[in-house]
């Protein structure tokens, strides 16, 4: 079976991140996988041998996320608008596919309907109809109008066959931040969380001992980085090495400040793909709180304070980051007002709590949506 998945990231990485475990899965499964890109391109993010169709590119202009702007800063017009929309339907026309999954859409990427409802109709009135399904992360962001959520349940009601949650109803149901959800209930599967199969990492080496502070792909991390420098001596963690982590979206002028900035005993290097094992060896991570990065924690079992990501009405990292720290597996610390202290007394608390307990739940919700996708579609 040939499958087409849409992904459109804005700011983050995170949205790649998981298409791309998933995307990989789905080709493990036997699957002939495409992926449309609708975002700028992203280093470090592998697909395997997934064929990935680079659509004409765009992105949040700040973390407002109210402007969509391309290449330039040049905000999304009518011509650009139709010129992707072209290329997604002949990309479709292309492959024919017999599976189609949609990554957030329709409960998330509102600006690009002017795509996705042109690829939906025409794809629904083929003769041999495509299964067509979103994948959407466990939390959604809060909606101020509800009319917009309802909106959203008539798009998946009139259009998608399944709606694969990547959570576990035990922590968190859908229906805790999309209320329509029961209107499409008999629509919603959980795959559990969508995280990278991990091996046990080596315990000596690059992250042992050591504080390491991460922000993603780095758009909006840069403040984090910068308090983390001054939270340094504040804290009892004052005389081991911190390690920071720019991600590639960190100008270089900012990343070559931020290493001027750092003195003895504190390392800035840019993101690395071993970041995963660097956590499992770590005394403490700091580090924002998407929904990727929290996988790592849970897997690493490591003590974290972390900062969700609340600008532009931003709801979703801090509603998961407080289910985690209820349950002790992190502790928080607001991005209002972060500061050199603020962040220290974070530390301290994470360094007088015990250590996190045991909190195992799915983790394989890649292989699930493979699974899902392939028997609803058999």
């Amino acid at each position: 079976m040939k499958a087409l998945i849409w992904v459109q990231h804005l700011l983050g990485i995170g949205h790649v991140r998981r298409a791309a475990l998933i995307a990989r899965a789905m080709a493990d499964a036997g699957l002939d996988v495409t992926v449309a890109s609708g975002g700028f391109p992203v280093g470090g993010v592998s697909y395997g041998d997934v064929r990935v169709v680079q659509l004409p590119p765009a992105r949040a202009a700040d973390k407002s996320f109210k402007l969509l702007v391309t290449e330039g800063g040049r905000p999304l017009d009518d011509a650009w608008k139709e010129h992707r929309r072209t290329a997604l339907l002949a990309l479709a026309d292309e492959i024919s596919p017999d599976l189609l999954l949609l990554e957030t859409y329709p409960f998330g990427r509102r600006q690009f309907r002017f795509e996705l409802l042109p690829l939906l109709d025409r794809l629904g009135k083929r003769p041999s109809r495509p299964l067509i399904a979103a994948s959407v992360r466990d939390i959604l962001v809060a909606k101020d109008n509800p009319a917009r959520e309802a909106e959203m349940a008539e798009i998946a009601r009139r259009h998608l066959d399944l709606v694969l949650v990547h959570g576990d109803p035990e922590l968190v149901p859908f229906e805790a931040t999309f209320p329509p959800a029961d209107t499409i209930r008999d629509l919603i599967r959980y795959t559990g969380y969508v995280a990278p199969a991990r091996k046990p990492a080596e315990p000596h080496g690059d992250g042992h001992g050591e504080v390491v502070v991460s922000v993603g792909g780095g758009a909006v991390g840069l403040p984090l980085l910068r308090a983390a420098i001054d939270a340094r001596p504040l804290t009892a963690l004052a005389d081991i090495r911190w390690r920071l982590l720019a991600g590639p979206d960190i100008h270089e002028t900012e990343f070559q400040a931020l290493c001027t900035a750092a003195p003895d005993g504190v390392i800035v290097e840019r993101a690395r793909p071993d970041f995963p094992d660097l956590l499992a060896r770590c005394t403490l991570s700091i580090s924002q709180a998407g929904y990727n990065t929290l996988m790592d924690i849970l897997q690493a079992r490591c003590r974290a304070v972390v900062v969700p990501f609340a600008a532009g009405n931003e709801t979703e990292q801090t509603d998961r980051a407080r289910l985690f720290e209820a349950r002790g597996l992190l502790h928080v610390a607001d991005e209002a007002g972060l500061t050199a202290e603020t962040l220290g007394a974070a530390i301290a608390r994470a360094l007088e709590a015990p250590p996190p307990p045991p909190f195992t739940p799915a983790l394989d919700g890649a292989a699930a949506t493979a699974r899902l996708l392939i028997e609803a579609a058999s």
